[in-house]
């Protein structure tokens, strides 16, 4: 357990006035999230089946949650880490169009998480993803989708400020891109989430990009499934965040594979085993949609615009009784 505990905290809101803010952070920011992105609200499961081999791998150490139902005879059924690869499927199953694209609530468990002020067993993000033409699988696409993002969040700094004044924790006006190696080659001697600190406090609002693949160091910035997002265009949107002193991950996105990275990343994590899999044959045969896709966290974006110190406080979870102890002295109310 890491606990962050800001000096003198005022939380500013009540609970009740906390879950009314809630409220309206989630219900304004995804109807103008989904009409900026052109995308549409769809319903999603919470469950899979391990066999489908649509469950998200995460880094790859992380277990789910599994479970078997009376109906499903010896079936494996997984609580999911994430959509990532479900939505790609939706988008054809549904008949999704060209620059069409679909969002969903997400409620995810990741029992093998460390807790501390940003993360939590619980995971609610607005999970998303959109169909491209190949030759839009590039940068610019990706770039030009983060700029839109980044839009959308400063616009709900605005209208959480009209509603709540006294609350609201102001943003920089501008985000910068700055990939992985370069983060190396200016920090060295840093870890990988010392470098994010560091230039995120620097230039406030920062799209790290290209995660997963080895740097020029041996190592890895930091580990991604090898078989949605294709490792070079892709991110993560890190805002620096006074109240904690640390830089706070809003988004995890990207450029998804076709046959060749995909291939290429699998072989890297010694993970061709998945080719068995109904997704991962029709990405290699381009029997699904070519897409960007990724996750916003709900609870985060939350935290964020409401200035809050501990995920907790917008989220109902469950935490062990001394961060519980720790927090209740130093103001910080969880949920």
């Amino acid at each position: 357990m890491h606990l962050i505990v800001p000096k003198d905290y005022d939380p500013k809101l009540s609970v009740k006035e906390t879950q009314a803010a809630i409220r309206y952070i989630r219900e304004t920011f995804q109807d103008e999230f989904g009409a900026q992105l052109n995308l549409s609200r769809l319903s999603a499961p919470m469950f899979v089946n391990k066999a489908s081999g649509l469950n998200d791998n995460l880094s790859g150490v992380e277990k789910p949650v599994s479970f078997t139902m009376k109906d499903m005879g010896d079936d494996t059924i997984e609580i999911v880490h994430s959509l990532a690869k479900w939505k790609r499927l939706a988008l054809k199953r549904y008949g999704f169009g060209m620059h069409e694209g679909l969002y969903t609530n997400m409620n995810a468990i990741r029992k093998d998480e460390d807790l501390d002020n940003y993360h939590s067993a619980y995971v609610d993000q607005w999970d998303w993803e959109k169909v491209i033409a190949k030759d839009e699988r590039n940068e610019e696409t990706l770039k030009s989708t983060v700029r839109t993002i980044f839009k959308v969040i400063k616009h709900m700094e605005h209208e959480v400020w009209y509603k709540f004044p006294q609350a609201v924790h102001h943003l920089p006006d501008e985000i910068h891109f700055v990939t992985t190696q370069e983060l190396e080659d200016t920090y060295p001697d840093m870890t990988p989430k010392e470098r994010e600190d560091a230039i995120t406090k620097k230039l406030g609002c920062v799209f790290l990009m290209k995660i997963g693949g080895a740097l020029k160091s041996g190592k890895r910035h930091d580990g991604r499934a090898p078989d949605y997002d294709d490792w070079e265009l892709n991110g993560d949107i890190l805002f620096w965040y006074e109240p904690l002193n640390k830089a706070i991950e809003i988004s995890s996105m990207g450029v998804r594979v076709d046959a060749d990275r995909m291939m290429k990343q699998l072989k890297i994590a010694h993970a061709e085993d998945r080719l068995i899999y109904p997704y991962h044959k029709m990405v290699m045969s381009e029997d699904i949609p070519f897409t960007i896709g990724g996750g916003i966290g709900q609870s985060r974006l939350c935290m964020l615009l409401l200035g809050k110190a501990h995920v907790g406080e917008v989220q109902a979870a469950i935490w062990p009784q001394e961060m519980i102890d720790k927090c209740e002295a130093a103001n910080i109310h969880l949920l």
